[in-house]
């Protein structure tokens, strides 16, 4: 009888242990490294967003230091890892990271939104909301607002309008990295403030702006300043090539098809042409086939004709050679 009571008394301790440990893992989960930055670049596109609204009579939108975690930590993911493919769109995770793998919309359901990242590795308590930006090159500042400016899906969270109209944004947070950009918006402050800038004094924790916290959150040693570490196995292909005709006149091609057989080109360029894209033709890259649909110099052109065909072809993308 001794026996069993002592062994039942050695469970009940280990599941009280176990209990602690996972309580200390939830804790130190979802905190932010001291070490952690954002770009001058990233700084500069909240500003543009902020004098955007401003011309609007719109309150600023602070800027929040969880969010800014969350959105260097997805642009990476997207560029290093692509989780949107197939079924995925840009706002897709994969499992590469301190989160649950998402593909969005199709895991999306009542009990699981891929809008409550923030509240699964940061601090911030609620939701957060995404738009998001992708060029073929690393992007450009100016394409990134001309482009949220000019269509209404991405306008209406800039500017509080349509779906929005009423919301308060009381946080957003940026990230910039290569070809992607994306802003968070949430309507909770953040607790843990705006983010340090890059080159900034170093920081051994970031505190709620109350300074009360349980345990205080400790810088990583070996924590990036840019943003949060994600691993690759091969680190040969992070930069994409760089393309000698890059260094003449650049040309913007819109494709609406890739990695097709060379013997098929001409039948898609003559269904391009059908439909109303007489200019169609084939582009032959390092042995890979595409079609083009629309080609010239002018960069604010190509963009607004993006726009306009990914009406009708949600996967075109613009080729800068």
């Amino acid at each position: 009888m001794a026996r069993k009571t002592y062994t039942l008394l050695m469970l009940i301790l280990l599941l009280l242990s176990f209990g602690g440990n996972a309580q200390q893992l939830q804790k130190t989960a979802n905190i932010i490294p001291g070490s952690f930055r954002i770009s001058e670049e990233e700084m500069r596109l909240y500003r543009m967003i902020n004098d955007y609204r401003q011309r609007y009579d719109l309150p600023p939108i602070p800027i929040s230091v969880s969010l800014c975690y969350v959105a260097t930590a997805h642009v990476r993911d997207l560029f290093f890892h692509h989780p949107d493919q197939g079924a995925c769109n840009f706002h897709s995770w994969s499992d590469k990271g301190p989160w649950k793998a998402f593909c969005y919309p199709k895991d999306e359901n009542k009990k699981n939104s891929v809008w409550d990242k923030p509240k699964e590795f940061t601090p911030y308590k609620d939701k957060g909301y995404e738009i998001v930006y992708w060029e073929n090159n690393p992007v450009d500042i100016d394409s990134i607002i001309n482009f949220w400016k000019s269509a209404d899906y991405f306008n209406s969270f800039l500017m509080n309008t349509g779906k929005w109209k009423g919301t308060k944004w009381e946080a957003i947070g940026i990230g910039i990295y290569e070809n992607y950009a994306c802003a968070w918006f949430g309507q909770l402050p953040d607790p843990y403030g705006p983010p340090m800038l890059v080159g900034e004094s170093t920081a051994t924790e970031y505190l709620p702006l109350s300074g009360k916290i349980n345990e205080p959150v400790k810088p990583e040693e070996k924590q990036v300043q840019e943003g949060p570490v994600i691993s690759r196995e091969d680190s040969t292909v992070i930069t994409p090539p760089v393309n000698a005709s890059n260094t003449g006149s650049l040309k913007y091609n819109i494709i609406v098809r890739t990695n097709i057989l060379l013997k098929d080109t001409a039948k898609f360029v003559k269904f391009y042409s059908e439909k109303g894209y007489p200019a169609a033709k084939s582009l032959v890259i390092k042995g890979k086939a595409r079609i083009s649909i629309y080609e010239t110099s002018d960069r604010t052109e190509a963009m607004a004709k993006l726009r306009e065909v990914k009406l009708q072809y949600k996967d075109a993308w613009l080729l800068k050679r």
